[in-house]
Protein backbone atom coordinates (compact mmCIF):
# COMPACT_ATOMS: atom_id res chain seq x y z
CA UNK A 1 0.00 0.00 0.00
CA UNK A 2 1.24 3.47 -0.89
CA UNK A 3 1.02 5.74 2.18
CA UNK A 4 0.49 9.48 1.69
CA UNK A 5 0.98 11.96 4.53
CA UNK A 6 -1.51 14.78 4.74
CA UNK A 7 -1.08 18.16 3.08
CA UNK A 8 -1.09 21.34 5.13
CA UNK A 9 -1.73 24.86 3.88
CA UNK A 10 1.76 24.91 2.46
CA UNK A 11 3.33 21.80 0.97
CA UNK A 12 5.24 19.79 3.54
CA UNK A 13 8.36 17.71 3.16
CA UNK A 14 6.50 14.66 1.83
CA UNK A 15 5.56 16.62 -1.26
CA UNK A 16 9.07 16.56 -2.67
CA UNK A 17 9.50 12.82 -2.33
CA UNK A 18 6.87 10.18 -1.69
CA UNK A 19 8.28 7.58 0.73
CA UNK A 20 5.90 4.67 0.85
CA UNK A 21 5.14 1.03 0.26
CA UNK A 22 3.67 0.09 -3.11
CA UNK A 23 1.08 -2.65 -3.73
CA UNK A 24 0.20 -3.93 -7.18
CA UNK A 25 -3.29 -5.40 -7.29
CA UNK A 26 -3.44 -8.74 -9.07
CA UNK A 27 -5.92 -9.36 -11.82
CA UNK A 28 -9.37 -10.71 -10.98
CA UNK A 29 -10.75 -13.21 -13.46
CA UNK A 30 -8.71 -11.62 -16.24
CA UNK A 31 -8.46 -13.20 -19.65
CA UNK A 32 -5.30 -14.53 -21.30
CA UNK A 33 -2.41 -12.10 -21.73
CA UNK A 34 -2.40 -10.31 -25.09
CA UNK A 35 -0.92 -7.18 -26.60
CA UNK A 36 -2.02 -4.43 -24.23
CA UNK A 37 -3.88 -1.23 -24.92
CA UNK A 38 -1.66 1.60 -26.12
CA UNK A 39 -2.34 5.11 -27.35
CA UNK A 40 0.12 6.58 -29.82
CA UNK A 41 0.31 10.35 -29.58
CA UNK A 42 0.75 12.48 -32.68
CA UNK A 43 0.11 11.79 -36.33
CA UNK A 44 -2.47 13.38 -38.56
CA UNK A 45 -5.26 10.98 -37.62
CA UNK A 46 -4.87 11.16 -33.84
CA UNK A 47 -8.11 10.75 -31.87
CA UNK A 48 -8.49 10.69 -28.08
CA UNK A 49 -9.08 7.23 -26.63
CA UNK A 50 -12.61 6.47 -25.39
CA UNK A 51 -12.38 5.43 -21.74
CA UNK A 52 -14.81 4.86 -18.89
CA UNK A 53 -14.17 5.85 -15.27
CA UNK A 54 -16.69 3.97 -13.15
CA UNK A 55 -18.15 5.40 -9.96
CA UNK A 56 -15.79 4.26 -7.23
CA UNK A 57 -17.29 2.10 -4.52
CA UNK A 58 -16.93 2.34 -0.76
CA UNK A 59 -17.35 5.55 1.22
CA UNK A 60 -19.76 7.75 -0.79
CA UNK A 61 -18.39 10.99 0.67
CA UNK A 62 -14.90 10.29 -0.71
CA UNK A 63 -15.36 7.86 -3.59
CA UNK A 64 -17.09 10.34 -5.88
CA UNK A 65 -14.37 12.91 -5.20
CA UNK A 66 -11.60 10.54 -6.30
CA UNK A 67 -13.34 9.22 -9.42
CA UNK A 68 -14.29 12.80 -10.36
CA UNK A 69 -10.65 13.91 -10.15
CA UNK A 70 -9.58 11.00 -12.37
CA UNK A 71 -12.27 11.79 -14.93
CA UNK A 72 -11.36 15.46 -15.05
CA UNK A 73 -7.61 14.78 -15.25
CA UNK A 74 -7.87 12.35 -18.15
CA UNK A 75 -10.27 14.60 -20.05
CA UNK A 76 -8.00 17.64 -19.58
CA UNK A 77 -5.00 15.74 -20.92
CA UNK A 78 -6.66 15.81 -24.34
CA UNK A 79 -5.73 12.18 -24.91
CA UNK A 80 -8.88 10.57 -23.47
CA UNK A 81 -12.64 10.98 -23.90
CA UNK A 82 -14.44 9.76 -20.75
CA UNK A 83 -17.76 7.99 -21.41
CA UNK A 84 -20.90 9.74 -20.17
CA UNK A 85 -22.29 7.85 -17.17
CA UNK A 86 -25.72 7.70 -18.83
CA UNK A 87 -24.21 5.24 -21.31
CA UNK A 88 -22.70 2.90 -18.71
CA UNK A 89 -23.97 -0.67 -19.28
CA UNK A 90 -23.35 -1.68 -15.64
CA UNK A 91 -21.85 -0.56 -12.36
CA UNK A 92 -18.88 -2.95 -12.18
CA UNK A 93 -17.95 -4.81 -8.99
CA UNK A 94 -14.42 -3.86 -8.01
CA UNK A 95 -13.65 -7.43 -6.90
CA UNK A 96 -14.73 -9.05 -10.16
CA UNK A 97 -13.93 -8.71 -13.82
CA UNK A 98 -16.32 -6.41 -15.69
CA UNK A 99 -18.65 -7.64 -18.41
CA UNK A 100 -16.28 -6.89 -21.28
CA UNK A 101 -18.83 -7.63 -23.98
CA UNK A 102 -21.16 -4.97 -22.63
CA UNK A 103 -18.38 -2.41 -22.30
CA UNK A 104 -17.10 -3.10 -25.83
CA UNK A 105 -20.56 -2.24 -27.14
CA UNK A 106 -20.15 1.31 -25.77
CA UNK A 107 -17.00 1.87 -27.85
CA UNK A 108 -14.64 2.37 -24.90
CA UNK A 109 -11.22 0.75 -24.99
CA UNK A 110 -10.28 1.19 -21.33
CA UNK A 111 -12.17 1.00 -18.02
CA UNK A 112 -11.09 2.29 -14.60
CA UNK A 113 -12.73 0.86 -11.48
CA UNK A 114 -11.97 1.77 -7.90
CA UNK A 115 -12.89 1.77 -4.23
CA UNK A 116 -12.35 4.14 -1.30
CA UNK A 117 -12.66 2.63 2.19
CA UNK A 118 -12.16 4.18 5.64
CA UNK A 119 -10.03 2.05 7.95
CA UNK A 120 -10.03 3.69 11.38
CA UNK A 121 -8.38 7.08 10.99
CA UNK A 122 -6.94 6.18 7.57
CA UNK A 123 -8.36 5.78 4.07
CA UNK A 124 -7.50 3.02 1.58
CA UNK A 125 -7.89 3.92 -2.10
CA UNK A 126 -7.69 1.18 -4.76
CA UNK A 127 -8.03 1.15 -8.52
CA UNK A 128 -7.79 -1.20 -11.49
CA UNK A 129 -7.27 -0.35 -15.16
CA UNK A 130 -8.92 -2.81 -17.54
CA UNK A 131 -8.18 -3.31 -21.23
CA UNK A 132 -11.72 -3.71 -22.54
CA UNK A 133 -10.63 -4.76 -26.03
CA UNK A 134 -8.54 -7.70 -24.83
CA UNK A 135 -10.43 -8.43 -21.62
CA UNK A 136 -7.53 -8.17 -19.18
CA UNK A 137 -6.32 -6.03 -16.30
CA UNK A 138 -3.46 -3.72 -17.20
CA UNK A 139 -2.52 -2.44 -13.75
CA UNK A 140 -3.84 -1.86 -10.25
CA UNK A 141 -2.64 -0.08 -7.13
CA UNK A 142 -3.51 0.74 -3.53
CA UNK A 143 -2.83 3.97 -1.66
CA UNK A 144 -3.07 4.69 2.04
CA UNK A 145 -3.77 8.24 3.18
CA UNK A 146 -6.00 10.33 5.44
CA UNK A 147 -9.29 11.90 4.45
CA UNK A 148 -7.81 15.38 4.06
CA UNK A 149 -5.37 14.15 1.42
CA UNK A 150 -7.61 11.75 -0.48
CA UNK A 151 -8.02 14.10 -3.45
CA UNK A 152 -4.35 13.68 -4.27
CA UNK A 153 -4.81 9.93 -4.75
CA UNK A 154 -7.04 10.82 -7.71
CA UNK A 155 -4.06 12.52 -9.38
CA UNK A 156 -1.86 9.50 -8.64
CA UNK A 157 -4.46 7.17 -10.18
CA UNK A 158 -4.65 9.45 -13.23
CA UNK A 159 -0.87 9.24 -13.56
CA UNK A 160 -1.03 5.45 -13.33
CA UNK A 161 -3.64 5.21 -16.10
CA UNK A 162 -2.01 7.87 -18.29
CA UNK A 163 1.50 6.41 -18.16
CA UNK A 164 0.33 2.84 -18.68
CA UNK A 165 -1.64 3.66 -21.83
CA UNK A 166 0.46 6.43 -23.39
CA UNK A 167 3.97 5.36 -22.35
CA UNK A 168 4.63 8.99 -21.36
CA UNK A 169 5.74 10.23 -17.96
CA UNK A 170 3.34 11.27 -15.16
CA UNK A 171 2.32 14.89 -14.56
CA UNK A 172 -1.02 15.08 -12.74
CA UNK A 173 0.55 14.89 -9.26
CA UNK A 174 2.08 18.35 -9.52
CA UNK A 175 1.42 21.99 -8.76
CA UNK A 176 1.52 25.30 -10.58
CA UNK A 177 2.75 28.61 -9.20
CA UNK A 178 1.64 31.82 -10.89
CA UNK A 179 1.13 35.54 -10.43
CA UNK A 180 -2.42 36.34 -9.34
CA UNK A 181 -3.55 39.74 -10.63
CA UNK A 182 -6.44 41.68 -9.13
CA UNK A 183 -7.60 45.30 -9.18
CA UNK A 184 -7.64 47.92 -11.96
CA UNK A 185 -5.21 47.52 -14.85
CA UNK A 186 -3.21 50.63 -13.91
CA UNK A 187 -2.75 49.44 -10.31
CA UNK A 188 -2.77 45.66 -10.26
CA UNK A 189 -2.00 43.76 -7.08
CA UNK A 190 0.31 40.91 -8.06
CA UNK A 191 0.59 38.03 -5.58
CA UNK A 192 2.40 34.73 -5.80
CA UNK A 193 -0.04 31.83 -5.63
CA UNK A 194 0.28 28.05 -5.75
CA UNK A 195 -2.39 25.52 -6.72
CA UNK A 196 -2.79 21.92 -7.88
CA UNK A 197 -2.30 21.57 -11.63
CA UNK A 198 -6.07 21.32 -12.15
CA UNK A 199 -6.79 24.59 -10.32
CA UNK A 200 -7.78 23.14 -6.93
CA UNK A 201 -6.34 24.03 -3.52
CA UNK A 202 -5.30 27.59 -4.38
CA UNK A 203 -3.04 29.21 -1.76
CA UNK A 204 -1.66 32.74 -1.61
CA UNK A 205 2.07 32.72 -0.82
CA UNK A 206 2.62 36.50 -0.73
CA UNK A 207 0.25 39.20 0.49
CA UNK A 208 0.58 41.74 -2.29
CA UNK A 209 2.85 44.11 -0.37
CA UNK A 210 5.10 44.08 -3.44
CA UNK A 211 4.61 43.13 -7.08
CA UNK A 212 5.71 39.61 -8.04
CA UNK A 213 7.04 38.73 -11.51
CA UNK A 214 8.49 35.60 -13.14
CA UNK A 215 8.32 32.94 -10.39
CA UNK A 216 10.15 29.66 -11.00
CA UNK A 217 9.92 26.40 -9.10
CA UNK A 218 13.06 24.61 -8.05
CA UNK A 219 13.25 21.20 -9.77
CA UNK A 220 14.75 19.66 -6.62
CA UNK A 221 13.45 21.50 -3.54
CA UNK A 222 10.30 23.18 -2.23
CA UNK A 223 11.64 26.63 -3.14
CA UNK A 224 10.31 29.23 -5.56
CA UNK A 225 12.46 32.09 -6.86
CA UNK A 226 10.86 35.25 -8.24
CA UNK A 227 11.45 38.91 -8.96
CA UNK A 228 9.84 41.28 -6.46
CA UNK A 229 9.50 45.05 -6.55
CA UNK A 230 8.33 47.24 -3.70
CA UNK A 231 7.16 50.78 -4.46
CA UNK A 232 10.18 53.07 -4.86
CA UNK A 233 12.72 50.22 -4.95
CA UNK A 234 14.57 48.37 -7.70
CA UNK A 235 13.32 44.91 -8.69
CA UNK A 236 15.24 42.19 -6.91
CA UNK A 237 15.30 38.41 -6.96
CA UNK A 238 13.90 36.71 -3.87
CA UNK A 239 13.37 33.12 -2.84
CA UNK A 240 10.72 31.57 -0.60
CA UNK A 241 10.60 28.07 0.88
CA UNK A 242 7.11 26.58 0.75
CA UNK A 243 7.69 24.26 3.70
CA UNK A 244 8.92 26.85 6.18
CA UNK A 245 7.72 30.13 4.68
CA UNK A 246 11.24 31.56 5.05
CA UNK A 247 12.11 34.24 2.51
CA UNK A 248 15.39 35.81 1.46
CA UNK A 249 16.64 38.36 -1.07
CA UNK A 250 19.36 37.32 -3.49
CA UNK A 251 21.98 39.39 -5.29
CA UNK A 252 23.52 42.79 -4.62
CA UNK A 253 21.30 45.50 -3.17
CA UNK A 254 22.57 48.10 -5.66
CA UNK A 255 21.88 46.02 -8.79
CA UNK A 256 18.59 45.14 -10.42
CA UNK A 257 18.24 41.37 -10.70
CA UNK A 258 15.62 39.51 -12.69
CA UNK A 259 14.55 36.24 -14.34
CA UNK A 260 15.79 33.72 -11.75
CA UNK A 261 16.03 30.03 -12.62
CA UNK A 262 17.29 27.11 -10.53
CA UNK A 263 19.96 24.61 -11.51
CA UNK A 264 18.70 21.02 -11.82
CA UNK A 265 20.00 20.11 -8.34
CA UNK A 266 18.49 23.24 -6.79
CA UNK A 267 21.86 24.42 -5.42
CA UNK A 268 22.36 27.38 -7.76
CA UNK A 269 20.38 30.24 -9.18
CA UNK A 270 21.04 31.70 -12.60
CA UNK A 271 19.64 35.18 -13.20
CA UNK A 272 20.06 38.41 -15.11
CA UNK A 273 21.81 41.27 -13.29
CA UNK A 274 21.94 44.85 -14.55
CA UNK A 275 25.51 46.11 -14.82
CA UNK A 276 25.57 49.70 -16.05
CA UNK A 277 23.46 49.94 -19.16
CA UNK A 278 23.78 46.21 -19.86
CA UNK A 279 22.48 43.04 -18.28
CA UNK A 280 24.60 39.92 -17.85
CA UNK A 281 23.85 36.34 -16.88
CA UNK A 282 25.06 35.60 -13.36
CA UNK A 283 25.11 32.37 -11.35
CA UNK A 284 24.83 32.27 -7.57
CA UNK A 285 25.69 29.41 -5.23
CA UNK A 286 22.80 29.38 -2.77
CA UNK A 287 24.90 28.07 0.11
CA UNK A 288 27.81 30.52 -0.12
CA UNK A 289 25.99 33.31 -2.01
CA UNK A 290 29.05 33.55 -4.28
CA UNK A 291 28.22 35.11 -7.66
CA UNK A 292 29.87 34.64 -11.02
CA UNK A 293 29.15 36.45 -14.30
CA UNK A 294 29.08 34.07 -17.26
CA UNK A 295 28.28 36.69 -19.90
CA UNK A 296 29.95 40.06 -20.14
CA UNK A 297 29.25 42.35 -23.04
CA UNK A 298 27.30 45.30 -24.41
CA UNK A 299 24.04 43.38 -24.74
CA UNK A 300 20.94 42.77 -22.66
CA UNK A 301 21.19 39.08 -21.70
CA UNK A 302 18.25 37.76 -19.71
CA UNK A 303 15.81 34.85 -19.09
CA UNK A 304 18.45 32.13 -18.57
CA UNK A 305 17.34 28.53 -18.10
CA UNK A 306 19.36 25.37 -17.42
CA UNK A 307 19.13 22.20 -19.46
CA UNK A 308 17.94 19.26 -17.29
CA UNK A 309 21.47 17.80 -17.11
CA UNK A 310 22.93 21.18 -16.09
CA UNK A 311 25.44 21.27 -18.94
CA UNK A 312 23.84 24.12 -20.94
CA UNK A 313 22.01 27.39 -20.42
CA UNK A 314 19.54 28.86 -22.89
CA UNK A 315 18.93 32.61 -22.68
CA UNK A 316 17.63 35.55 -24.65
CA UNK A 317 19.85 38.35 -25.88
CA UNK A 318 19.70 41.39 -28.17
CA UNK A 319 23.41 41.07 -29.07
CA UNK A 320 22.45 40.41 -32.69
CA UNK A 321 20.16 43.45 -32.91
CA UNK A 322 16.85 41.86 -31.88
CA UNK A 323 15.81 39.56 -29.05
CA UNK A 324 16.71 35.98 -29.94
CA UNK A 325 17.36 32.73 -28.09
CA UNK A 326 20.95 31.60 -27.57
CA UNK A 327 22.46 28.48 -26.00
CA UNK A 328 25.83 28.29 -24.23
CA UNK A 329 27.71 25.99 -21.91
CA UNK A 330 26.81 26.30 -18.23
CA UNK A 331 30.16 28.10 -17.74
CA UNK A 332 29.37 30.66 -20.44
CA UNK A 333 31.39 28.95 -23.18
CA UNK A 334 30.39 28.80 -26.85
CA UNK A 335 27.29 31.04 -26.92
CA UNK A 336 25.45 30.55 -30.20
CA UNK A 337 22.15 31.72 -31.59
CA UNK A 338 19.45 29.08 -32.24
CA UNK A 339 16.41 31.14 -33.38
CA UNK A 340 16.22 32.77 -36.79
CA UNK A 341 13.51 33.83 -39.19
CA UNK A 342 11.06 36.74 -38.90
CA UNK A 343 10.42 38.51 -35.62
CA UNK A 344 12.00 38.03 -32.21
CA UNK A 345 12.25 35.10 -29.81
CA UNK A 346 12.38 35.30 -26.02
CA UNK A 347 11.65 33.57 -22.67
CA UNK A 348 13.25 30.18 -23.39
CA UNK A 349 12.39 27.15 -21.24
CA UNK A 350 14.13 23.77 -21.45
CA UNK A 351 11.98 20.67 -21.45
CA UNK A 352 12.59 18.33 -18.47
CA UNK A 353 13.32 15.67 -21.10
CA UNK A 354 16.03 17.85 -22.64
CA UNK A 355 14.70 17.31 -26.16
CA UNK A 356 13.01 20.69 -26.71
CA UNK A 357 13.24 24.38 -25.86
CA UNK A 358 10.00 26.37 -25.71
CA UNK A 359 9.96 30.14 -26.29
CA UNK A 360 7.78 33.08 -27.20
CA UNK A 361 8.07 34.29 -30.81
CA UNK A 362 6.77 37.74 -31.66
CA UNK A 363 6.05 38.46 -35.32
CA UNK A 364 3.51 40.27 -37.46
CA UNK A 365 1.81 41.76 -34.43
CA UNK A 366 1.17 38.37 -32.84
CA UNK A 367 2.72 36.17 -30.17
CA UNK A 368 3.34 32.46 -30.71
CA UNK A 369 4.44 29.75 -28.30
CA UNK A 370 7.01 27.68 -30.20
CA UNK A 371 9.27 24.72 -29.56
CA UNK A 372 12.43 23.60 -31.31
CA UNK A 373 15.26 21.19 -30.69
CA UNK A 374 18.11 22.62 -28.57
CA UNK A 375 20.12 23.27 -31.74
CA UNK A 376 17.26 25.38 -33.15
CA UNK A 377 16.10 22.88 -35.75
CA UNK A 378 12.54 21.63 -36.15
CA UNK A 379 10.76 24.77 -34.97
CA UNK A 380 6.99 24.38 -34.74
CA UNK A 381 4.26 26.70 -33.56
CA UNK A 382 2.08 25.24 -30.79
CA UNK A 383 -0.34 28.15 -30.54
CA UNK A 384 -0.48 31.70 -31.87
CA UNK A 385 -2.59 34.72 -30.99
CA UNK A 386 -2.56 38.27 -29.74
CA UNK A 387 -0.47 37.94 -26.62
CA UNK A 388 0.90 34.55 -25.56
CA UNK A 389 3.87 34.56 -23.19
CA UNK A 390 5.82 32.78 -20.49
CA UNK A 391 6.10 29.08 -21.52
CA UNK A 392 6.94 26.47 -18.89
CA UNK A 393 6.92 22.68 -19.27
CA UNK A 394 4.96 20.04 -17.39
CA UNK A 395 7.08 17.55 -15.41
CA UNK A 396 6.83 14.98 -18.23
CA UNK A 397 7.79 17.45 -20.97
CA UNK A 398 4.58 16.73 -22.91
CA UNK A 399 2.69 19.99 -22.19
CA UNK A 400 3.59 23.66 -22.17
CA UNK A 401 1.87 26.09 -19.80
CA UNK A 402 1.65 29.78 -20.72
CA UNK A 403 -0.52 32.85 -20.23
CA UNK A 404 -2.62 34.76 -22.75
CA UNK A 405 -3.57 38.42 -22.30
CA UNK A 406 -6.22 39.72 -24.73
CA UNK A 407 -5.39 43.36 -23.92
CA UNK A 408 -7.76 46.12 -22.93
CA UNK A 409 -8.85 46.44 -19.31
CA UNK A 410 -8.89 42.69 -18.82
CA UNK A 411 -5.99 40.50 -17.88
CA UNK A 412 -4.19 37.28 -18.55
CA UNK A 413 -5.42 33.71 -18.25
CA UNK A 414 -3.47 30.47 -18.09
CA UNK A 415 -3.56 27.86 -20.83
CA UNK A 416 -1.71 24.65 -21.59
CA UNK A 417 -0.93 23.12 -24.97
CA UNK A 418 0.67 19.78 -25.75
CA UNK A 419 3.86 19.62 -27.79
CA UNK A 420 2.00 18.40 -30.87
CA UNK A 421 -0.13 21.56 -30.85
CA UNK A 422 -3.30 19.45 -31.12
CA UNK A 423 -4.47 19.89 -27.53
CA UNK A 424 -5.07 23.27 -25.90
CA UNK A 425 -6.90 23.68 -22.59
CA UNK A 426 -7.62 26.60 -20.24
CA UNK A 427 -6.26 26.29 -16.71
CA UNK A 428 -8.67 27.70 -14.09
CA UNK A 429 -7.46 30.45 -11.73
CA UNK A 430 -9.38 32.63 -9.24
CA UNK A 431 -8.72 35.89 -11.11
CA UNK A 432 -6.42 37.16 -13.83
CA UNK A 433 -3.12 35.28 -13.94
CA UNK A 434 0.30 35.47 -15.56
CA UNK A 435 3.85 34.10 -15.35
CA UNK A 436 3.11 30.42 -14.61
CA UNK A 437 5.71 27.89 -13.50
CA UNK A 438 5.17 24.14 -13.18
CA UNK A 439 6.47 22.22 -10.16
CA UNK A 440 8.27 18.89 -10.35
CA UNK A 441 6.25 15.81 -9.43
CA UNK A 442 5.26 15.92 -5.77
CA UNK A 443 6.05 12.23 -5.44
CA UNK A 444 9.57 12.83 -6.73
CA UNK A 445 9.28 10.24 -9.49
Amino acid sequence: MLHLPSVGRLPTSFAARLIAVFTLLTAVLAGPAQAQLQLRIGGGNFQPMPIAIADFGGDPSLAGLVSGVVTNDLRRSGYFTPLDHARFPEQPNFDAAPNFEKWRATGVQGLVTGRVVREGGRVKVEFRLWDVTNGQQMTGQQYGTDAANVRRTGHLISDGVYTKITGLGPWFDSRIAFVDETGPKENRRKRLMVMDQDGANVRAITTGEMSIVAPRYSPATQDIAFMAQATGHQPRVQMINLETGSRQALGNVDSMSASPRFSPDGRKIVMSVQQGGNADIVTMDLASKAQRSITNGMAIDTSPTYSPDGSQIAFESDRGGSQQVYVMGADGSNPHRITFGPGSASQPAFSPRGDLIAYTRQRNGGFAICVSKPDGSGERVLTEGFHNEGPTFAPNGQYVLFFRDPGGQGGGKLFMVDITGKVEQPVPTPAYASDPTWSPLLSGR
